[in-house]
C-alpha cells in the first residue's frame, strides 16, 4: 500500500474500479500513514476516520475519483457534522449543519474525506502556524514552513498521507504551499468554482477554491468535477471550450512566454527563485516556444495599499461574520494578535477607502490584461525565497502587524493573479542545493486553464517530479 500510496488519484481510481483493490484498503491505509506521520507533521487537525470508513464501506457514487482518500482544508469547506475551526478559537466547538456546494461535488466525484488540514488564522498568513493547533511541518525539511494557508493540505499531498488535498487561494494560498512542498497547485479563474451556499464571493472576489495534487491529470479531472456556476453566484468564468481533461497531453502549440524574476518595489528575490525561473523558461524555450524576458509595469505602491485596505475590511467582515454565525464576540484573547490587529484597522478603515481600492484593483487589471494581448503565458517566480523556518511570520515586540510586512516581501508575485483573477499555477520543477523544492509561477489569460494545463503536462513530461520523495513520507 505504499507504493499506491505515491499513486496519483486518478490511478487510485483506476485500481478501485478495476476491482483490484477496495475503497477500504485505500482509506484505512491512507488513515495508517496519517497517523504515522502526522505527529511529525502536524498536517490534519480534525480526523473523520469513522465517516470514511462509513462512505467507504457503502454504495460509492460513479463518480472519476469513486473511493479515492481526500482531506478538506480547514477553512471554507464546510463538510455537514464534522468540525470547523478555521484556524481560530473564535469558532469554538462550531460543528457545520450542512455541506458547502464544493463539497457536495467532490462527494458526487466520489472522492472519500479523511478529515481537515490545517491552516493558519483564517487563512491570513502564508504559513501555516496558527496558535490553536501548532505549526504544520514542512515533509522535505521539518524546520521549515509548509507554506500557506493550505499548508496542511500541501504537506499532506507531499508526503503521499493522500494523493490530493482541498485548497483555496486568496492571495497565494494554493501556490505557496505548493512551491514550498514540491506539489503541483493550481489556482483557477476567479469564480471558476463555488463558494455557496453561505458565499457568493470571498475578499471582493480574490478568493477561489481548488487543490493542491501530485499531477496535473488529477487537478484537471478534479476541476472538471467541481467547476460551474451555483444557483445564485453573482457572476461566473467563461465556460471552458471542452473539458479539462482533454487539454492533458494535447499540444500546446508555440506559446509566447514572458517571463521576468524581479519582484519591483526592491523586493529581493533570492538567487534559488531566480535560477529556477531561469531554469523553466530555458525549459520551454528548449520546448519550442517563445520565450521572452518581459514584465507588464505594475505600480506596486498602489497594489501594496489597496490590498492591505482589502485585506483589513475583509478580516473585520470574516470575524464579525463567525461572531454572529457562532454567537460570540471578538475580543482580544479569542484571536491572535496579528488577527485582532487587522481587525481592528478594519474597522478604522472607510467604507470610501474600501472601494476606491477595489476600483484602483480593477483598473490593475485591464492593464494586466493588456499584456496578454502579446502573450499567452506569464513566467515569475512563485516566491522570493525558499520555505523559510517556522516561527518567521511571528509578530515582532510592539508591532503584530510584523507578518503583513514579512508576507509582502516574501510572497510579491502572486497576489496579483487574484487581483486579476486570472489561472496561475506553480509547478515543482526545481530543487535547490538543500533538497528545498523551488516553484516556477505561471500565469494564463482569464478564462484560460486550456492553456496552463497543456502546458503543465509538457513540463511534467519533460521534467518528471512523481518520483521525488521528502525525507518525511509514506516511504517506511
Amino acid at each position: 500500500m505504499d507504493d499506491i500510496a505515491f499513486l496519483d488519484g486518478t490511478a487510485q481510481a483506476d485500481l478501485v474500479r478495476r476491482k483490484e483493490v477496495k475503497p477500504i484498503e485505500l482509506v484505512d491505509a491512507a488513515i495508517e500513514r496519517i497517523e504515522r506521520l502526522n505527529p511529525t507533521l502536524n498536517a490534519v487537525v480534525t480526523p473523520m476516520y469513522e465517516e470514511a470508513r462509513r462512505v467507504a464501506s457503502g454504495p460509492l457514487s460513479d463518480g472519476p475519483f469513486a473511493g479515492v482518500p481526500y482531506l478538506l482544508k480547514d477553512l471554507g469547506a464546510e463538510y455537514a457534522g464534522a468540525r470547523l475551526a478555521e484556524g481560530s478559537a473564535l469558532l469554538g466547538d462550531y460543528v457545520s449543519d450542512h455541506d458547502t456546494e464544493l463539497v457536495v461535488r467532490l462527494k458526487r466525484a466520489g472522492l472519500i474525506v479523511l478529515g481537515k488540514t490545517n491552516t493558519p488564522e483564517f487563512g491570513l498568513l502564508p504559513t501555516t502556524e496558527p496558535r490553536l493547533f501548532g505549526p504544520t511541518r514542512n515533509p522535505w525539511d521539518a524546520g521549515r514552513t509548509a507554506g500557506g494557508s493550505s499548508g496542511g493540505s500541501g504537506a499532506a499531498v507531499a508526503a503521499a498521507m493522500v494523493p490530493m488535498a482541498h485548497g483555496n487561494d486568496g492571495g497565494g494560498s494554493i501556490r505557496i504551499p505548493a512551491s514550498c512542498c514540491g506539489v503541483f497547485g493550481l489556482k483557477p479563474t476567479r469564480a471558476r468554482t463555488p463558494l455557496g451556499p453561505d458565499l457568493a464571493e470571498d475578499w471582493h472576489g480574490l478568493v477561489i477554491g481548488h487543490a493542491l495534487t501530485r499531477s496535473v491529470r488529477d487537478s484537471a479531472v478534479l476541476l472538471d468535477a467541481t467547476s460551474g456556476p451555483d444557483l445564485g453566484d453573482p457572476y461566473w468564468a467563461p465556460p471552458p471550450e471542452r473539458p479539462f481533461i482533454e487539454e492533458v497531453g494535447a499540444d500546446p502549440g508555440h506559446l509566447r512566454i514572458a517571463f521576468t524574476t524581479d519582484a519591483g518595489a526592491g523586493v529581493p528575490v533570492h538567487p534559488d527563485c531566480v535560477a529556477a525561473v531561469k531554469d523553466a523558461a530555458a525549459l520551454c524555450a528548449d520546448l519550442g516556444h517563445d520565450v521572452v524576458e518581459v514584465s507588464p509595469a505594475l505600480d506596486q505602491e498602489l497594489i501594496t495599499q489597496s490590498v492591505i485596505n482589502l485585506i483589513c475590511a475583509s478580516t473585520t467582515a470574516q470575524v464579525d461574520y463567525w461572531a454572529r454565525r457562532c454567537g460570540r464576540t471578538p475580543t482580544a484573547d479569542l484571536l491572535e494578535p496579528y488577527t485582532w490587529a487587522l481587525y481592528q484597522a478594519g474597522r478604522q478603515r472607510l467604507a470610501s477607502e474600501y472601494i476606491l481600492g477595489v476600483h484602483d484593483l480593477q483598473r490593475l487589471s485591464r492593464d494586466v490584461a493588456r499584456f496578454f494581448l502579446d502573450h499567452d503565458v506569464w513566467l515569475t517566480p512563485t516566491l522570493a525565497e525558499p520555505p523559510p523556518p517556522l516561527g518567521s511570520f511571528d509578530p515582532a515586540p510592539g508591532n503584530p502587524l510584523q507578518g503583513l510586512t514579512r508576507s509582502a516581501v516574501f510572497m510579491p508575485f502572486t497576489p496579483i493573479c487574484n487581483i486579476t483573477g486570472q489561472p496561475a499555477m506553480s509547478v515543482p520543477l526545481y530543487w535547490n542545493g538543500e533538497g528545498l523544492p523551488v516553484g516556477a509561477h505561471f500565469v494564463g489569460r482569464f478564462g484560460d486553464e486550456a492553456t496552463l494545463f497543456r502546458l503543465a503536462t509538457q513540463l511534467e513530461q519533460a521534467r518528471p517530479w512523481a518520483d521525488r520523495r521528502p525525507p518525511i513520507s509514506a516511504v517506511r
